[in-house]
């Protein structure tokens, strides 16, 4: 593996236009707030333009608290430009982020995209930045996340290559996206058995499933599928060894995502990292990835507790 030899680029002192910042939002106010006002505190903000999608409610219930939300976004500054969404019919979150990232990065060529329960560093912009510049004629290199899993970190760079995108927070290009797809039918006739077992990181996780549950309509998902995207066009998705990013989602509030703490993480006070020059796969890192989600698994005799409580 290359060593963390390679200057950081200075992206913030550059004439480089950055890439737009696009936020999806929807009925968590608080949540909003905290993703604004972490991203207020980023030294390029005044720099960064900022796309906001605005899902409208999808039944009575979430009508107040969307209006709370849009009534809020109408009050952001800081920023180069802010440019507000407001759907008038519910798109529900896939189906938004396909849309809002297909027409601005059309636009702009690139693009950096949040959702509104991830907070980010201060230096979050900056190394989002740094990447999209650094990586953007790699072949290879489809994007740039923000968010590092709590894996152990011992032998890491402070920035390596996995073939997963990580979806809480990224960054890609327009001739990158060009290639998504969403055919549920397609990647179910594509993948093999062992195709399966890559995809799940050696089977430590059940990432496949996923498309199995859009399959049976049960989820609406996208980034299942940009993932799947970028293993089959055999594409590398740059990760920090430290995270920019806090996912604040896992309180039960959002609609995928359920109530844990197994992903949390604190983010990073300093710009300290060096993008890793060698375009391939981290074996280290992947291994440590498969350890920290083995660890995750639920032991039998607790799943079959947990069946039982449930029944009474």
């Amino acid at each position: 593996m290359a060593q963390d030899n390679n200057p950081v680029l200075n992206i913030k002192n550059s004439t480089l236009e950055l890439a737009p910042i696009v936020l999806f939002v929807y009925n968590r106010p608080d949540h909003t707030r905290q993703t604004v006002e972490a991203l207020q505190k980023n030294e390029l903000v005044d720099k960064s333009e900022l796309f906001i999608y605005s899902d409208a409610a999808k039944n009575e219930n979430a009508v107040d608290k969307v209006n709370v939300v849009r009534e809020y976004l109408t009050t952001i500054d800081g920023f180069k430009k802010v440019t507000i969404i407001e759907r008038d019919k519910n798109w529900g979150l896939a189906n938004s982020i396909i849309d809002g990232v297909t027409k601005v990065i059309k636009e702009y060529g690139k693009i950096i995209v949040l959702e509104d329960d991830l907070v980010t560093s201060p230096y979050f912009l900056e190394f989002m930045n740094d990447g999209l510049e650094f990586y953007k004629d790699e072949k290879k290199v489809f994007g740039i996340t923000g968010y590092a899993f709590p894996v152990k970190k011992e032998n890491l760079n402070s920035t390596f290559f996995l073939k997963d995108e990580g979806c809480w927070s990224w960054a890609t290009w327009a001739k990158k996206w060009k290639y998504f797809e969403k055919n549920t039918d397609k990647l179910i006739a594509t993948f093999t058995k062992d195709m399966i077992q890559d995809f799940n990181f050696d089977n430590s996780s059940d990432l496949w499933s996923q498309v199995l549950q859009n399959k049976k309509g049960e989820i609406n998902t996208w980034a299942i599928y940009w993932y799947a995207t970028v293993y089959l066009n055999d594409g590398l998705f740059l990760h920090p060894r430290d995270s920019f990013v806090e996912n604040i989602g896992h309180d039960g509030s959002g609609t995928h995502c359920s109530k844990n703490n197994n992903s949390n993480t604190s983010i990073v006070r300093n710009y300290n990292v060096n993008l890793e020059v060698e375009i391939k796969e981290s074996d280290i890192a992947k291994q440590l990835h498969i350890e920290y989600f083995n660890s995750l698994k639920i032991p039998i005799w607790k799943r079959i507790f947990n069946k039982i409580k449930k029944l009474y």
